[in-house]
């Protein structure tokens, strides 16, 4: 994978990059014939679209973050990978809006820059984006082995998931994300940091659906083993909070898999036409990455009731002092 080909593995950004350097006016005027770097007809998005969403998405993160450090009924294992989640969600925002703001302001001409300038640029933002799909994958299967156990080992949960614990998984996961996607940005020209991506998306998919498997099988066993009255409610807790991550699972999925495809497509068939087709909806897949960073809070507030309410309390709370 040379240099011209990697804005498949990176976003946007680097067909901006390439255009600009060949006088080539990438805008929001742009007719769905534009060829990007590879010769490849793109399906072009105004860049306004981009920003909205990636604003809005940021908002919505940043609430959730404040309500889980602000409700103490919210500290626990299972809200602070939840928080995790939230900020790695929010390094797709930050990253979308970071780029589009400068795409817009060298585009109006209101901000020079030199190649060089946009490749150090280009290097954050996929190390950014790179950090926060490695990030993701990781908490989401952390939060399955959280809700495995606590379903499974009710009695002994909280000598197995300390907070201690907790926060070391926290650390791992950052630091293993942010090692990872530095690695793989400075040896983007080869082909196995893509089947590195790809694996990892397919063995966290396999890890997690072997943990769901085992789950909704036995959950019903288990649960009759335990018959006072706040364990039982426990269960249906635990429970409620496993249907809550494979709503956020399903919806990773969706929102992610069309671009882990168009990876997938890179390695086997760069060349074929319909893998060429396949790639010029590129831009589309982005959508629904920052969709998927826009959904996410929503899903963790329409499961939580305690959640829910303190979103509420901060958005009024808000609105008042604005006022």
């Amino acid at each position: 994978m040379n240099d011209s080909s990697r804005h498949h593995f990176s976003m946007k950004h680097m067909d901006y990059m390439y255009n600009t350097e060949n006088n080539i006016t990438s805008n929001s005027s742009a007719t769905p014939g534009d060829m990007n770097a590879t010769g490849i007809a793109q399906i072009m998005i105004p860049q306004e679209l981009f920003l909205m969403l990636g604003l809005i998405s940021l908002v919505e993160n940043i609430l959730v973050v404040v309500a889980i450090i602000k409700n103490r009924n919210l500290h626990s294992p299972m809200y602070y990978f939840i928080c995790c989640l939230a900020v790695s969600d929010m390094l797709v925002s930050v990253s979308n809006v970071v780029e589009t703001l400068f795409m817009l302001l060298t585009e109006h001409g209101l901000l020079l820059v030199t190649a060089k300038m946009l490749q150090h640029l280009d290097n954050v933002i996929d190390i950014m984006i790179c950090s926060s799909v490695v990030s993701s994958l990781s908490f989401l299967c952390t939060i399955a082995a959280d809700r495995y156990i606590t379903i499974f080992y009710a009695l002994r949960y909280h000598s197995i998931m300390t907070t201690q614990r907790a926060v070391t998984i926290i650390a791992v996961v950052w630091l293993t994300s942010i090692t990872s996607s530095s690695l793989f940005i400075v040896y983007h020209t080869d082909n196995a940091v893509i089947a590195c991506l790809v694996t990892f998306f397919g063995v966290t998919l396999v890890f997690t659906a072997v943990l769901y498997l085992h789950m909704f099988i036995l959950a019903h066993v288990h649960s009759r083993r335990i018959m006072a009255l706040h364990k039982s409610r426990r269960q249906a807790t635990s429970m409620k909070g496993a249907i809550t991550l494979t709503i956020l699972l399903g919806v990773f999925i969706i929102c992610w898999g069309p671009f882990f495809l168009h990876l997938i497509l890179i390695l086997t068939c760069p060349t074929n036409p319909y893998c060429k087709c396949y790639f010029s909806h590129f831009n589309l897949f982005l959508i629904l990455i920052i969709c998927n960073s826009l959904i996410d809070p929503l899903i963790y507030a329409y499961r939580s009731q305690e959640l829910r309410k303190t979103l509420k309390e901060i958005i009024f709370c808000s609105w008042c002092f604005a006022m």
